[in-house]
């Protein structure tokens, strides 16, 4: 059996290796999960990300999850961060879009531009 001390030396190990998995990705892909977007459908939204940077083979994006962002009513929205550290923000996202924005904006660097909105 493991002890608290082992535990803590494995989640800092964890830790460690997913900070460093985040800031080599190519891209980061933020879906709003907050009560509004859960609501507005962002499960099925992260569900289709994951399942089409699966079956496209995508390795260098991270996909995570946020609060509400304060835009209820764009929800679901999804953000995704190139390596420059800019970020394009989609509104009122659903599963067919986010395999587009995928397919377009993370495998080919074409801004969807349907369904972006500025958040300023």
């Amino acid at each position: 059996m493991k002890t608290l001390a082992d535990l803590r030396a494995i989640k800092e190990k964890a830790k460690k290796e997913m900070a460093t998995r985040e800031q080599s990705a190519k891209y980061r892909i933020s879906v709003a999960m907050g009560t509004c977007g859960i609501a507005a459908g962002a499960r099925t939204v992260m569900s289709a990300i994951l399942d089409e940077l699966s079956k496209r083979g995508i390795q260098d994006a991270a996909v995570s999850q946020t609060g509400c962002l304060g835009c209820c009513d764009q929800e679901p929205i999804v953000q995704v961060t190139d390596a420059d550290n800019r970020t394009i923000t989609y509104g009122k996202v659903s599963a067919e879009m986010a395999r587009k924005i995928i397919a377009s904006h993370v495998q080919d660097g074409k801004v969807v531009s349907d369904h972006v909105f500025d958040m300023a």
